[in-house]
């Protein structure tokens, strides 16, 4: 019997924009972008919902040009999240065998795991991730299971990812309420990098950076395995707030300033003169010193890759070897890779999804990475089904308490 192809729906709803994209995986592992719904977002700050009934008409919205543009009826969808409450932290569990058991057995394995994952968390807090990032026997790394091997003590080193449950459960709440499944939860930055990264960038050392409308989100992954993840509420609404309070240009002139005059780099040449926007005849309507529009843009970027720095591990970006790869919309600003450059002395990349047949050249760009990424994920977490151990949290478990 011919293998039947999968389908599956990744669905982000950023401060920006909502986006559901529909791709069916082959039965030879291929993946193929069937459709794409985008809508402008409204009712959701910093990646948080504060306005519902807003944010569900924009997923309606979404939703219906997402089914049109594929022919597919959705209902379920792979859900991203974001907020500055979700974070990650790496946890180590060490279980010493018994003297009697000279061979690593499966429920040695799960003690270690068990011992990693029971960490202390916010009461309210509740976990996304619980993924194993490599096994330690007797203090040498292994990346798969040491079951069946000689020694004495066996470690679980795991990162784990967790946010405040309220939150996290008004997200699933507004999907339910259209009505759709949520098949799983997975972090924006972590879908991010299903896209962003193959296997050996992931080995060299690689940091995700993908620069939203509200929120900057990060995933660092080192020696094949994520190191670092995590969300600061800052991102291209900010700048267009700065630039907005800088010159008394209302918030829509500022953005669309930012996005067809800005410029993030330090060169000097590119700060000469007048920025300006037309209006429909042609006429100037708004004239801004480009010195002054660049140096608010640079700045807030600046500061925001700062902090991105700054929560990495100690040593942690003198061992990127792959490079820092720039997703999100803003990251499209001008001259937005070369600062990064500065601030991260790595080489800079904005990538394309590999491997995907089907998709429009203008869903190519850095803006899409998420979206594109939780199909990935879905492909990945298909795979893993088939694991006695799974790396990914799955929806049913996210309420769980760490350790239960």
């Amino acid at each position: 019997m011919a293998r039947r192809t999968k389908i599956h729906v990744g669905l982000e709803i950023g401060t920006s924009k909502t986006c559901i994209v529909v791709g069916e995986i082959k039965p030879d592992s291929a993946v193929k972008i069937l459709g794409i719904g985008v809508t402008k977002t409204a009712g959701v700050r910093k990646g948080e919902i504060y306005d519902f009934s807003q944010a569900r008409a924009c997923l309606k919205d979404a939703l219906a040009k997402a089914e049109d543009s594929s022919d597919v009826e959705i209902g379920s969808v792979y859900l991203a999240v974001s907020g500055a409450h979700i974070q990650g932290i790496n946890n180590r569990g060490t279980f010493r065998l018994p003297d009697n058991h000279p061979t690593v057995a499966p429920e040695h394995v799960e003690e270690a795991r068990t011992i990693a994952r029971d960490v202390h968390i916010p009461q309210d807090h509740v976990y996304l991730h619980p993924i194993i990032r490599n096994y330690l026997l007797d203090g040498l790394e292994h990346s798969t299971s040491p079951v069946g091997l000689f020694g004495k003590t066996v470690e679980a080193d795991f990162h784990i990812v967790h946010g405040i449950g309220t939150r996290i459960q008004n997200s699933i709440k507004l999907v339910r309420e259209i009505p759709l499944e949520v098949d799983d939860i997975v972090f924006s930055p972590i879908a991010t990098a299903q896209m962003a990264l193959d296997r050996e960038q992931r080995e060299r050392g690689a940091l995700v950076i993908d620069i939203g409308g509200g929120t900057t989100d990060y995933a660092l992954y080192l020696n094949g395995a994520i190191a670092a993840s995590g969300c600061i509420p800052v991102g291209g609404d900010h700048i267009t707030n700065d630039i907005h309070l800088v010159t008394g240009l209302q918030f829509s002139a500022a953005d669309r300033l930012k996005i067809m005059e800005g410029d993030a780099s330090a060169d000097p040449a590119r700060s000469i003169g007048m920025a300006k926007l037309t209006d429909d005849r042609g006429f100037a309507e708004v004239e801004v010193s480009r010195s002054v529009l660049n140096e608010v843009i640079r700045q807030r970027l600046e500061e925001t890759l700062k902090l991105v720095r700054q929560r990495l591990p100690p040593g942690a970006v003198e061992a990127i070897g792959a490079g820092i790869f720039l997703a999100g919309g803003t990251s499209l600003m001008r001259g937005f890779d070369t600062l990064a450059f500065d601030v991260f002395g790595r080489d800079i990349y904005r990538p394309e999804p590999p491997d995907v047949s089907g998709i429009q050249a203008s869903y190519r760009d850095p803006q899409y990475s998420t979206a594109i990424g939780l199909i990935r994920y879905a492909q990945i977490l298909e795979t893993e089904k088939a694991k006695p151990a799974n790396l990914f949290g799955k929806i049913r478990n996210i309420f769980w308490p760490i350790g239960k």
